[in-house]
């Protein structure tokens, strides 16, 4: 399994800081926002990383990591030269996954919990073995800013959708995704959305109707 970051979009929210650099590269404690993803790909054991950004943020970033290797990884840059959405990651980086399977991280997503290193070793190894995908729900309060996970009685994954006007659970799709090596054609079977964009809900939603699948839960002693 091979790890991509997410690290585009123009962070307009946080204008005029954004003007000037990527939001991903703003400090967050005592390092820049982008280490914290970073983190979560080492976590899960993955050494070989895309960082996917605007041609003009790339450089920036290739200054700060350089080739990994001071971390112990090997990371490899693409541009994603018009923003169409998070599924577009999968199209940009087919070359470098070359038909491994994935983990995609957003470059913005922090992540802390006991056990969580063991939670995303799990979860590459049961990819690998089983294939399909994996997608982590978190409860929030303002659900409808989000894509929504919709779960049965019993806790099964029934559906998702994205940003909705009446959320049926208060269980976010949280910004870290697991998929078997068929992610890539399943990204380009997509239509874009009303936004213009390739979503990654309609990713998710392709492998659950296929019944592949999974949901984790991140519950009491886990942040996002």
């Amino acid at each position: 399994m091979k790890g991509i970051l997410l690290a585009g979009g123009t962070g307009s929210r946080l204008f005029p800081l954004t003007l000037v650099t990527s939001k991903q590269l703003l400090p967050v404690f005592d390092k820049p926002m982008v280490y914290y993803p970073l983190s979560v790909l080492m976590l899960a054991g993955l050494r070989e990383v895309l960082v996917i950004s605007t041609p003009v943020d790339l450089p920036r970033y290739r200054e700060l990591l350089g080739d990994g290797s001071e971390l112990g990884m090997r990371i490899s840059y693409a541009a994603q030269d018009t923003p169409a959405g998070v599924a577009q990651a999968f199209l940009v980086g087919e070359e470098f996954l070359g038909g491994d399977c994935v983990c995609l991280v957003l470059g913005d997503t922090l992540f802390h919990g006991h056990g969580l290193t063991g939670l995303l070793r799990e979860c590459v190894l049961d990819v690998e073995q089983q294939g399909g995908g994996i997608v982590f729900g978190y409860p929030v309060h303002d659900p409808q800013r989000y894509g929504v996970l919709e779960i049965d009685p019993r806790g099964k994954l029934v559906g998702i959708e994205e940003k909705p006007d009446a959320p049926r659970s208060n269980r976010a799709m949280v910004g870290l995704y697991f998929f078997d090596s068929g992610v890539v054609e399943a990204a380009r079977r997509l239509k874009p959305s009303d936004r213009g964009e390739l979503e990654i809900t309609d990713v998710a939603r392709d492998y659950l109707t296929r019944g592949k699948l999974r949901l984790e839960n991140l519950g009491r002693g886990y942040a996002w």
